[in-house]
C-alpha cells in the first residue's frame, strides 16, 4: 500500500516541526492514520534531518512492524487501535518534559497552554524503552481518553485528530512543563494556583486557528512548503 503524497508532505512536516524546535533530538518519531488498518509513520532518523521528499512507512495497525521500523511505533499501533478519533500521533523527546518527569512529576493546568491538560497527565512509571507489544499495550490503555502522556525519562506522546492539533499539543506541553518547572524552583508550587475544571475547559480551544498557528510557527523556515 502506498500512502497519498500529501499524507507523506504532512508527516515530514510533522517530523520538522519536533525536530527543528526544541521538542525532539536525535530520537523520536510521528505518524498520521491512513486509514482503519495503516498508519503512516516518518523515516526512522533524527526528525529534524528527515528530507525533502523522504518517503515514510506504511505501517499495519495490527501486526508485526516492516524492516527497519522503530521498535516503539508498536505504540502508535495500540492506539491507534484503541482510539478511533486519534489520527495523528507525535512521540518526541523534550527537555522540560524530560526534566520534570525525572522529579517523578507532570505538569499542571497552571496557564493557557497547560489548559490543554487540565484532566491530568498520565505518568508511566518504567524507565525502560517501549519496544515490546505488551508494554506498548498497557502504555495505550493509561493514555486512555487522555490528550497526552509522559513515558518517564523518555520523553512524551501526544495525540489528536489532527496532525496541526497533535504538532500544537507537543509544543504547548513542553510550555506546561517549563511553568511547572519555574513554579517548583521556587518553592510555590503546592500553594500556587491551577486552573479551575471550567476556566480550563472554556480555555482549552481550538477556536481562532489556534492548531493551525502554532504549525505555521513551527514550520516557518520548513524547506517543504505546502503545494499552492
Amino acid at each position: 500500500m502506498a500512502a497519498p503524497q500529501t499524507t507523506e508532505l504532512t508527516v515530514r512536516r510533522m517530523a520538522r516541526a519536533l525536530g527543528n524546535n526544541g521538542l525532539s533530538g536525535p530520537f523520536g518519531h510521528c505518524s498520521v492514520r491512513l486509514d482503519t488498518d495503516h498508519l503512516l509513520v516518518c523515516a526512522a532518523r533524527p526528525m529534524a534531518m528527515v528530507g525533502v521528499g523522504e518517503a515514510g512507512t506504511v505501517v499495519p495497525v495490527k501486526g508485526a512492524l516492516p524492516a527497519g521500523v522503530l521498535g516503539e511505533v508498536r505504540l502508535h499501533q495500540q492506539i491507534y487501535r484503541r482510539r478511533p478519533d486519534v489520527q495523528a500521533i507525535c512521540r518526541f523527546i523534550p527537555p522540560q518534559i524530560t526534566a520534570l518527569a525525572a522529579l517523578g512529576r507532570v505538569p499542571r493546568a497552571r496557564h493557557g497552554f497547560g489548559s490543554y491538560f487540565q484532566a491530568n497527565v498520565p505518568l508511566w512509571p518504567d524507565a525502560a524503552l517501549v519496544r515490546n507489544d505488551t508494554a506498548a499495550e498497557q502504555v495505550a490503555a493509561l493514555l486512555g481518553p487522555h490528550p497526552a502522556l509522559v513515558l518517564n525519562v523518555n520523553g512524551a506522546v501526544t495525540v489528536a485528530e489532527t496532525p496541526e492539533r497533535a504538532v500544537a499539543l507537543a509544543w504547548f506541553l513542553e510550555d506546561a512543563a517549563r511553568v511547572e518547572l519555574a513554579a517548583l524552583s521556587s518553592g510555590l508550587a503546592d500553594t500556587a494556583p491551577v486552573l479551575g475544571t471550567e476556566v480550563a475547559a472554556q480555555r482549552a480551544t481550538w477556536d481562532g486557528r489556534i492548531a493551525e498557528r502554532v504549525w505555521e510557527y513551527l514550520l516557518r523556515n520548513d524547506p517543504e512548503p505546502l503545494p499552492p
